[in-house]
């Protein structure tokens, strides 16, 4: 993170973090010091681990109850944003080699917070970041994360094959939005999006195809079997999956694939092809071309999804980003749709681009706990 914030001015650091296992004082403390170290440069994609294993690695007998899991972490981002927004006031550092002072005691308290699943006195160990609460992402398509979503997150990763099942989950994002007070603009949406780009069409066909080569697909399989809980080892090669009702979460893929990808129309769906499928671009949706294909996937995608950028996935490092550098970034520079001035510093001015500056916004739930002076 030192080097990046060295030698870049807007290049970000999003890590992704499992807050059903942590600990909201612990977590407040590490965001603090990288959104210092970074200066404000820093996100948090927030997920609550939906992995029989990880319950168990962690010491549990099982997993938590899906719900149960968002209404841990709803209460886990309250004492989250008492310990960012409310422990400390912003002249609270004094910094005065005259008197010997760093901190004024005055101006640092305790949250003394006591919930149903959290107990913490405070106050936060580190001082005041550029961006307090680190800019936060989240992904969910359920009715609990649709709604932790529209509560918490200011940037959101969204499922979907086609643009119009994407658009739907962003409609009913924004009707939370405001039905929470939010208004509708104030969550950037994100695509995912696998991109395989060359000079032409062919090219770009031609280098996906080799890179299949590489697949693991027995490892796509157990990925996939965690996704869904379907295990794909009961499956025979030849069985068409379009027609299995074994499989109504691969059913849902295959009529998205079909709906999508060229010449897979009258495909048979077999456990081969659907590994293909998702052994390198997993569940996203597929760029394949020249840059001026691949462009005008992206811009259908933004005009009828509504969604304001992508996820990239990538098949290999850097070759994949040195693509997209070469053949595509000339292509959407051209079409004056890349994103080359930037607000501020700080992640948050960045990704919201409206001149509020580094802190969270005032219709945010953290601002509610603002200890100003």
């Amino acid at each position: 993170m030192e080097g990046s914030r060295n030698l870049t001015s807007t290049l970000v650091d999003c890590l992704q973090t499992h807050l059903t296992y942590e600990n909201p004082y612990a977590l407040a403390r590490k965001f603090s010091t990288l959104d210092q170290i970074t200066g404000g440069r820093v996100g948090w994609n927030i997920v609550t681990s939906y992995l029989e294993s990880a319950a168990k690695s962690y010491g549990l007998e099982q997993n938590i109850e899906h719900d149960e899991r968002y209404r841990i972490a709803d209460e886990f981002m309250d004492v989250f944003y008492k310990l960012l927004e409310g422990s400390w006031q912003d002249s609270a550092v004094e910094a005065d080699k005259s008197t010997g002072i760093w901190t004024n005691p005055d101006k640092v308290k305790k949250i003394n917070h006591e919930g149903k699943y959290f107990k913490s006195a405070g106050p936060n160990l580190v001082d005041p970041s550029p961006q307090r609460t680190p800019f936060l992402l989240q992904a969910g398509a359920s009715k609990a994360g649709k709604d932790f979503a529209a509560k918490h997150a200011e940037a959101m990763f969204l499922p979907g094959l086609v643009p119009a099942k994407t658009a739907k989950v962003v409609q009913e994002t924004k009707a939370l939005l405001r039905q929470t007070g939010r208004p509708e603009d104030s969550i950037k949406f994100i695509a995912g999006v696998f991109i395989c780009v060359d000079e032409t069409d062919e090219k770009a066909q031609a280098k996906f195809e080799d890179l299949l080569q590489y697949a693991d697909t027995e490892g796509t399989a157990a990925l996939f079997g965690g996704w869904t809980g379907t295990d794909l080892s009961t499956f025979t090669d030849d069985e068409d999956f379009a027609f299995s009702t074994k499989a109504p979460a691969i059913q849902s893929m295959i009529a998205s694939w079909t709906e999508t990808v060229p010449g897979t129309k009258d495909l048979k769906w077999t456990k081969k092809h659907v590994l293909e499928h998702l052994a390198i671009s997993g569940a996203h949706p597929r760029a394949i071309g020249s840059p001026t294909t691949v462009a005008d996937i992206l811009e259908r995608w933004v005009e009828e999804a509504g969604v304001d950028g992508f996820n990239i996935s990538y098949a290999t490092t850097p070759g994949t980003f040195e693509d997209l550098v070469e053949f595509l970034w000339p292509e959407l520079k051209k079409r004056g749709v890349l994103q080359e001035k930037y607000a501020g510093s700080s992640m948050r001015e960045n990704y919201l681009q409206d001149g509020g500056g580094a802190r969270a916004r005032g219709w945010h739930p953290s601002r509610q706990y603002t200890w100003s002076g």
